[in-house]
């Protein structure tokens, strides 16, 4: 891992460990995927301002997310069929997670089950919630909260499915279609091949645990289709059934947060699911000022982050915390939980750097005033 000094590194390396096709499904994005970059420029348009004669000895990361002490301001996001990349995936992640004492976000469409990481695991777990379909909605909900996970998190921008031409192009999907070329990308990458066949084709198993009781949730969980009929009343019904915290993910709009917030929601996430679900999205920290200036200590982030620095311009437009993706499924597709752990080290020290840097002794005391609009 020589090279691996930055996530870009890691990036390399996933690049060269990964089949063709699966490094595709983690990098690709919808359409042109000109949101992909859209999510990267933000960051080149926001300058940092720093300040002089400040001590910065010992900079602290440290931090509330959501009124929850944490030792840094990182979330890991929820990423689907993340035993892609490294057997068991879900759980390796969970795994760094937990060494960096930082809350781990569990898929819906994750490879490893709600009540198995929680028991294999534990740490502090959230849950992400697809709605499929209602009825298998309630089913997953109850049974993360039986499994004592303690915050629910909602996507909502996935009423379709985003076109993805690479995966299109591919034929990703499960169960792996083994076509020639696929055969052949896995000959050339024998160490995940072997991995793959030691471990088994990844499985979706939130869902072959679920007792599907009529033909229609048997068709919703075979085919992956999102209910794209919920709505706000679909919320209020959530927040109903769940009574620990709530967060709505996959929010860009103002008046769409204050009515999250207004029926319940405990925050928000900005994100535009990294650029794979709506082309012409803008970027989170387009909109995130404005959002957070309005809904203090309720505002989460993700979409693009891929350096300490992108974190602190988050942080000082007011986001709470930043969800981090693809930068941990590079590691993990390096080297499982070492991999992963090492981005977030990298992550940690850029942070760390950035705020000595720029004259800041604490990520809670970043402000719009470190930062200059280009």
């Amino acid at each position: 891992m020589s090279c691996a000094f930055s996530v870009n590194g890691y990036r390399e390396l996933a690049r060269r460990h990964l089949p063709r096709m699966v490094f595709d499904y983690l990098e690709g994005g919808a359409d042109d995927e000109k949101c992909l970059q859209r999510n990267l420029d933000a960051f080149d348009a926001l300058e940092l301002l720093p300040r002089r004669l400040i001590n910065v000895a010992q900079p602290s990361l440290s931090t509330e997310v959501l009124g929850v002490s944490q030792p840094l301001p990182l979330i890991v996001a929820p990423m689907g069929l993340s035993g892609a990349f490294w057997p068991k995936g879900d759980l390796e992640l969970a795994r760094a997670a937990k060494k960096a004492g930082i809350p781990f976000i569990l898929s819906t469409a994750s490879n490893a089950s709600i009540e198995e990481v929680a028991e294999q695991v534990g740490g502090d777990l959230w849950f992400q919630l697809y709605v499929v379909h209602p009825t298998l909605a309630e089913h997953l909900v109850k049974r993360a909260l039986a499994a004592g996970y303690r915050t629910l998190v909602l996507t909502t921008d996935v009423a379709v499915n985003g076109k993805r031409e690479r995966d299109l192009r591919s034929g990703f999907g499960l169960p792996f279609k083994y076509t020639p070329n696929v055969i052949i990308d896995g000959m050339l990458h024998p160490r995940w091949s072997l991995r793959l066949l030691t471990a088994g084709m990844p499985q979706l198993a939130n869902f072959a645990s679920t007792q599907a009781y009529d033909a229609e949730l048997q068709a919703a969980l075979l085919s992956r289709q999102m209910d794209a009929s919920f709505d706000w009343a679909g919320l209020k019904r959530l927040r109903d059934l769940w009574p620990h915290r709530l967060l709505v993910k996959g929010i860009l709009h103002p008046d769409d947060v204050k009515h999250c917030i207004e029926l319940g929601a405990d925050g928000v996430i900005l994100s535009n699911h990294g650029g794979r679900q709506l082309d012409s999205s803008c970027s989170p920290m387009a909109v995130l000022e404005q959002i957070a200036t309005a809904h203090p200590g309720k505002v989460l982030v993700d979409s693009g982050f891929r350096r300490g620095s992108d974190v602190v311009k988050a942080l000082a437009l007011g986001a709470s915390g930043v969800l981090i993706g693809r930068p941990l499924l590079y590691g993990l597709a390096t080297a499982g939980t070492v991999g992963a752990a090492s981005v977030l080290d990298i992550f940690k020290d850029e942070i760390s750097r950035t705020l000595a840097n720029m004259g800041c002794a604490c990520v809670r005391r970043l402000t719009p005033g470190y930062l200059i609009h280009t």
